[in-house]
């Protein structure tokens, strides 16, 4: 295989900032959700960011991106099928993701694609939970030209992410990439990514799951929501069909793995947390690290619970190469 994992999802640059209470109740702004904004509200709220706090931090983001690159910096090989147009913005992009050691067909497609690039506000409170508003720009238009299904056809799992549900070019775009995974033989990990899609676009990522996925990855909160259960247990129940493999985290209570061969209760690392911006998607990519490495549930979850706790001390969805290291030395 060429590739551990290929991934599809939006490509935003993350601009992150600490802010306070007051400034998201001031703006309106629904604080833990991720809500799509316009670009002259994009621009109006950045502006107010930078005059206010200051950014913080600037990246290569989008949730599927977050956890291609957890793989790759854990010595997966990877490769990131998305959309970024020809300006500053996505030029950093591209840089930013080969950097990270992710392949990608960017520097053939970029110089050529007219537009603007996606950018994500990410807002953190003192309590450390992320708020985002984001405006999608080019990425709302990811379809079936942007998925580079040669290379799919290489890799051991395809790996997609929940918010490409609120696009209709871009979930035709997943079934695409779907149908052609299942011809030759690619796994397929899916998440949620949000609960804002599962309760506004529940439709369409059903319909994003079809007769469902090898490893699907989520949090109670979208897992309650998806399913209508208040109850985990009934909500793990009415999930379960749409899985060869349910990851479900839990916050402090850590994690739990459901496939064939039972449960695998994934234990917490408790830490002071500082910013939990990127920590679902740093579990992901961990725990595909682990399962392309031929590790068992309890040992890739292990992996998995550390590297999203040792996310949540630092700001931003990344963490260095050192720690990637450590992390998978302690495992």
């Amino acid at each position: 295989m060429k590739y551990d994992v290929f991934g599809i999802g939006n490509a935003l640059v993350d601009k992150e900032f600490e802010v306070t209470e007051d400034f998201l109740a001031a703006n309106g702004i629904q604080k833990g959700m991720m809500t799509l904004i316009d670009q002259a509200k994009q621009q109006q709220l950045l502006a107010g960011l930078t005059e206010t706090f200051g950014m913080k931090k600037r990246a290569s983001g989008g949730s599927a991106a977050n956890s291609i690159v957890a793989v790759s910096q854990f010595g997966g090989k990877t490769f990131y099928a998305c959309k970024v147009a020809n300006d500053e913005t996505g030029e950093f992009y591209m840089h930013d993701l080969h950097a990270a050691g992710v392949a990608t067909k960017l520097d053939q497609v970029r110089s050529t694609t007219e537009g603007v690039t996606g950018k994500c506000m990410v807002m953190v409170t003192p309590d450390a939970e992320r708020t985002m508003n984001t405006f999608l720009g080019i990425t709302a238009d990811f379809s079936e030209a942007e998925l580079h299904l040669d290379e799919l056809k290489q890799a051991q799992y395809l790996y997609i992410e929940g918010y490409l549900v609120t696009s209709d070019l871009s979930r035709a775009a997943v079934l695409k990439a779907r149908e052609v995974a299942m011809e030759h033989g690619v796994k397929t990990a899916m998440t949620f990514s949000d609960p804002a899609m599962v309760t506004y676009f529940g439709d369409g990522v059903r319909q994003m799951l079809g007769d469902g996925v090898d490893i699907l990855f989520c949090n109670r909160e979208e897992a309650c929501t998806f399913t209508g259960k208040s109850d985990l247990e009934e909500a793990l129940a009415a999930i379960k069909p749409y899985a060869g493999k349910l990851v479900i985290t839990l916050g402090s209570k850590g994690a739990l793995v459901v496939d064939e061969t039972g449960r695998t209760e994934i234990a917490a690392h408790p830490v002071k947390a500082i910013d939990t911006n990127g920590a679902g998607d740093m579990f992901a990519g961990a725990f595909l690290y682990g399962v392309t490495q031929g590790m068992d549930n309890a040992r890739a979850g292990k992996l998995a619970s550390l590297a999203a706790s040792r996310i949540v001390t630092v700001f931003g969805a990344r963490l260095s190469n050192d720690a990637h290291r450590e992390v998978l030395a302690a495992v």
